[in-house]
């Protein structure tokens, strides 16, 4: 199929979520674009968010991992369930009690007006880094296939992908991204679905028999019993556990659209509904990505990491699949990068700029600063992208994980000193031990080698980071209670 007919049904992708967004932000405020008028229906937030969660790294490295470390992924996955259920019976009901809009407020009314900043400010770092990574990864697909044969250059590729996005959630905000996230996680899931139905039907196999026929391959091997290991089973999970807590249950992206939901308890439902299904799809990508091995070993094609997915599907199956991929693979990619952009507007407008607080801004004053944050996110995002096109990376999971190391972590400190202890901070000392957690996180994991020998340091640098943010509170903390 010519490049010109797909890139047709990517616009006729994009028309159907304008048209979403046109009635879902009519009459639209700074409160629906924030927190959705908080009145979301729990079980459309639940679902939206798999493709929030998922995004087009999930879509393309995790079944591209399966020929590297067969389904060691699963592992942090395991962990995940951990993270949700404890965001859904500990975090959410701080949140709710609160009644926050951005959920840093927590760290202003706990710690002070500078631990707030700095939890603020590492959301908006590691939101960022983290969406733009995962960005990159899908504009770079769409440009290798289709529009570099177009003669269109990759950074016009990228800005039209944030016009896109810039349009639809320009007005809405949380409101329109409930409803297009819903559809977005809809196509992703069909194309999942159809293309694991193909894969089977054309390698002639059920279930059953693919199982047993990846299992062959050593792909099916999920847990690493080497405790040395970066990837020993008890790390991954732990660590798993820690990613969830700190990349949902500390994020405004993902928060605020729980804290869109009406009452708590449909706010705990959809968190806990959201993390079973989570784990299925999880598993169901894993098992693509044995199929796409078997597949590509019946062609003698060699192809492997981030490039296997798109690779077979562009290049080895029927035109009608060849389509079904790329509207799934931009399912996957909007709903990360519209939520970011959205989120880090908000928590820019409300944490940074205190626009919320500021009696002397009329309402229209407010809109037209939201927008031109909103605009300028769009432009730091454009040139993130280009950053990481000139990096090229081949596994961007890696990356992303790796990233969360050193961002979150401040943040997991942050959180855990206020909601673990009584003790209160001096509040000017916060963003100084907040920046030194990970420079010494940074030189642990660069010297690990001659500090640890054998022993290797993985995912769980995270906890390590939250872990020091803890020591260093402590250490500039007294016994006064709140």
């Amino acid at each position: 199929m010519s490049p010109l007919v797909l890139f047709s049904f990517v616009i006729g992708y994009f028309l159907i979520l304008l048209a979403v967004a046109w009635v879902t932000s009519r009459n639209s405020t700074n409160d629906s674009f924030f927190i959705g008028n908080r009145n979301s229906n729990w079980f459309l937030v639940a679902f939206g968010m798999i493709g929030t969660s998922l995004s087009g790294v999930t879509f393309i490295s995790v079944p591209g991992a399966v020929g590297l470390s067969g389904f060691a992924y699963f592992q942090i996955v395991i962990g995940y369930l951990i993270g949700y259920a404890a965001v859904a019976m500990v975090l959410l009901p701080l949140y709710y009690k609160l009644n926050l809009t951005s959920i840093y407020n927590y760290l202003s009314t706990r710690l002070g007006f500078a631990s707030y900043k700095t939890g603020a400010s590492f959301f908006i770092l590691s939101r960022t880094l983290g969406a733009t990574a995962r960005l990159y990864l899908v504009v770079k697909v769409l440009q290798d296939t289709i529009l570099s044969s177009l003669g269109v250059p990759f950074w016009l590729t990228a800005l039209i992908i944030l016009v896109m996005i810039l349009l639809y959630t320009f007005e809405g905000g949380v409101k329109t991204i409930v409803w297009t996230d819903t559809l977005q996680t809809t196509g992703m899931l069909a194309g999942l679905v159809i293309c694991i139905i193909y894969l089977l039907q054309t390698l002639h196999l059920d279930i059953s028999s693919a199982w047993h026929s990846i299992g062959d391959k050593g792909y099916t091997n999920i847990f690493n019993t080497n405790p040395l290991s970066k990837t020993f089973f008890l790390k991954q999970i732990i660590a798993g556990a820690f990613i969830t807590i700190t990349m949902t249950g500390m994020d405004q992206e993902m928060m605020q659209k729980n804290i869109s939901v009406k009452t708590l308890g449909g706010s705990q439902k959809n968190m806990l509904t959201f993390s079973i299904i989570l784990l299925v799809v999880n598993l169901m990508f894993l098992f693509l990505g044995g199929l796409l091995y078997l597949f590509a070993a019946s062609k003698g094609v060699s192809a492997t990491g981030d490039q296997i997915f798109p690779v077979m599907a562009l290049q080895f199956m029927p035109a009608a699949i060849a389509v079904i991929f790329i509207l799934a693979l931009i399912s996957a990619l909007f709903p990360s990068a519209d939520g970011a952009i959205t989120a880090l507007t908000s928590s820019f407008c409300i944490d940074i700029m205190g626009i919320q607080r500021n009696e002397n801004l009329s309402d229209a004053q407010r809109k037209r600063t939201r927008q031109i944050v909103h605009l300028s996110f769009s432009g730091i995002f454009l040139l993130l992208v280009m950053v990481f096109y000139q990096l090229n990376n081949p596994s961007m999971i890696g990356v992303i994980l790796k990233i969360a190391g050193y961002t979150y972590g401040p943040i997991l400190g942050l959180f855990s000193f206020g909601i673990l202890t009584k003790r209160q901070v001096a509040d000017k000392w916060v963003p100084v031990v907040s920046i030194l957690s990970p420079l010494v996180c940074f030189l642990l994991d660069k010297y690990q080698q001659q500090l640890f020998g054998g022993f290797e340091i993985g995912l769980e640098l995270l906890v390590i980071n939250g872990l020091l943010t803890f020591i260093g509170l402590l250490i500039i903390s007294n016994k006064n209670k709140q």
